[in-house]
C-alpha cells in the first residue's frame, strides 16, 4: 500500500499502528478505489489505459491510443466514458451540420425547401439569421426532447460525488436508435461500425470548423469557393501554357479571372 516511516516508537506500538493503518487502508480501498489507485501510482492509470485500449475508434497510423496531451495519465475510467459520450455526440451533431451546410446552400431556391418567402440565401453561416418566426420554436422543442431522452438513458442522477457521471450500465453513444435495423449483433462487427462512426464524426468536426472559417474569410458558399478556386487554377495553368507556347491568352468567358 505504501511506505511508512515510524520514529521514536516501541515495537509494540509500531505493530499496533501498522495494524490500524492497514485496516484503514483496506476500508478506504473498498470505499474509494479511484483515490487509492491514484495514490499508489500506476493502478488508476493502468485501469484507464486498459479501458481505452478496449474502446472502438483506435485507428492507424496512431498506434494503440492517440493521446498527445497525455490526458489518460490523470483520468479515471469514469472521465474517459464521459469524454467518449461527448465525442460521439459532437461527432453526430457535426455530421448533421456538415450535411446541413451543403444542402442548405444548394437547395435555397428549391420550391420544396422550407425557406418561407425565399429570402434565405447566401453562405450557410448567415442563413439562420434569415429564418423567421415559426421555425425555431418546433426545432428547440425537438432538440429538448432528444436531449431529455439522451440524458435519461445515459446519465446518472446527480448526487454528491456522482455529479456529471454516466450510468454504470450505459455504453457511451448507445441510445438504441436503429430504425433501419443495420446495427450488427456480432461484437467485432459492431466495434468496426462504431469505429467508422467515430472517424466520420471526427472528420465532420474538423470539416464544419473549416466550413465556418472559410465562409467567414471570403464570404462565399462552400461549393462556390471550391469550384471558383478549381476554375481559377485551371485558367492560370492554361495561361502559363499559352505563354510558354508564345500564343495570346484565351479570353475567359466569365468574370473574376
Amino acid at each position: 500500500m505504501g511506505t511508512f516511516c515510524f520514529e521514536s516508537y516501541s515495537p509494540l506500538r509500531n505493530m499496533n499502528m501498522m495494524m490500524k493503518t492497514n485496516a484503514s487502508g483496506l476500508m478506504k480501498t473498498a470505499a474509494r478505489p479511484n483515490v487509492v489507485a491514484k495514490a499508489t501510482g500506476g493502478g488508476r492509470v493502468q485501469d484507464t489505459r486498459t479501458y481505452l485500449e478496449s474502446l472502438p475508434g483506435i485507428t492507424a497510423p496512431f498506434g494503440e491510443i492517440f493521446d498527445p496531451a497525455n490526458l489518460a495519465a490523470t483520468a479515471s475510467v469514469a472521465d474517459v466514458r464521459r469524454w467518449r459520450e461527448s465525442e460521439v455526440t459532437h461527432g453526430r451533431v457535426a455530421m448533421l451540420a456538415s450535411l446541413g451546410f451543403v444542402i442548405g446552400e444548394q437547395l435555397e431556391d428549391f420550391p420544396a425547401f422550407m425557406n418561407f418567402d425565399g429570402s434565405i440565401t447566401g453562405p450557410a453561416i448567415y442563413q439562420f439569421q434569415q429564418v423567421r418566426q415559426g421555425f425555431w420554436e418546433p426545432l428547440l422543442i425537438c432538440i429538448g426532447l432528444a436531449e431529455t431522452y439522451r440524458v435519461s438513458a445515459g446519465w446518472a442522477t446527480p448526487t454528491g460525488n456522482g455529479f456529471n457521471a454516466l450510468k454504470d450500465e450505459y455504453n457511451p453513444g448507445e441510445l438504441n436508435f436503429d430504425p433501419l435495423g443495420i446495427c450488427p449483433t456480432d461484437p467485432e462487427e459492431l466495434k468496426v461500425m462504431q469505429t467508422k462512426e467515430l472517424n466520420n464524426g471526427r472528420l465532420a468536426m474538423i470539416a464544419i470548423a473549416g466550413f465556418t472559417v472559410q465562409e467567414l474569410v471570403d464570404g462565399q458558399e462552400i461549393f462556390e469557393h471550391l469550384f471558383v478556386g478549381a476554375a481559377d487554377e485551371v485558367v492560370k495553368e492554361l495561361d502559363d501554357i499559352e505563354r510558354d507556347l508564345g500564343i495570346s491568352e484565351t479570353p475567359v468567358p466569365f468574370p473574376g479571372f
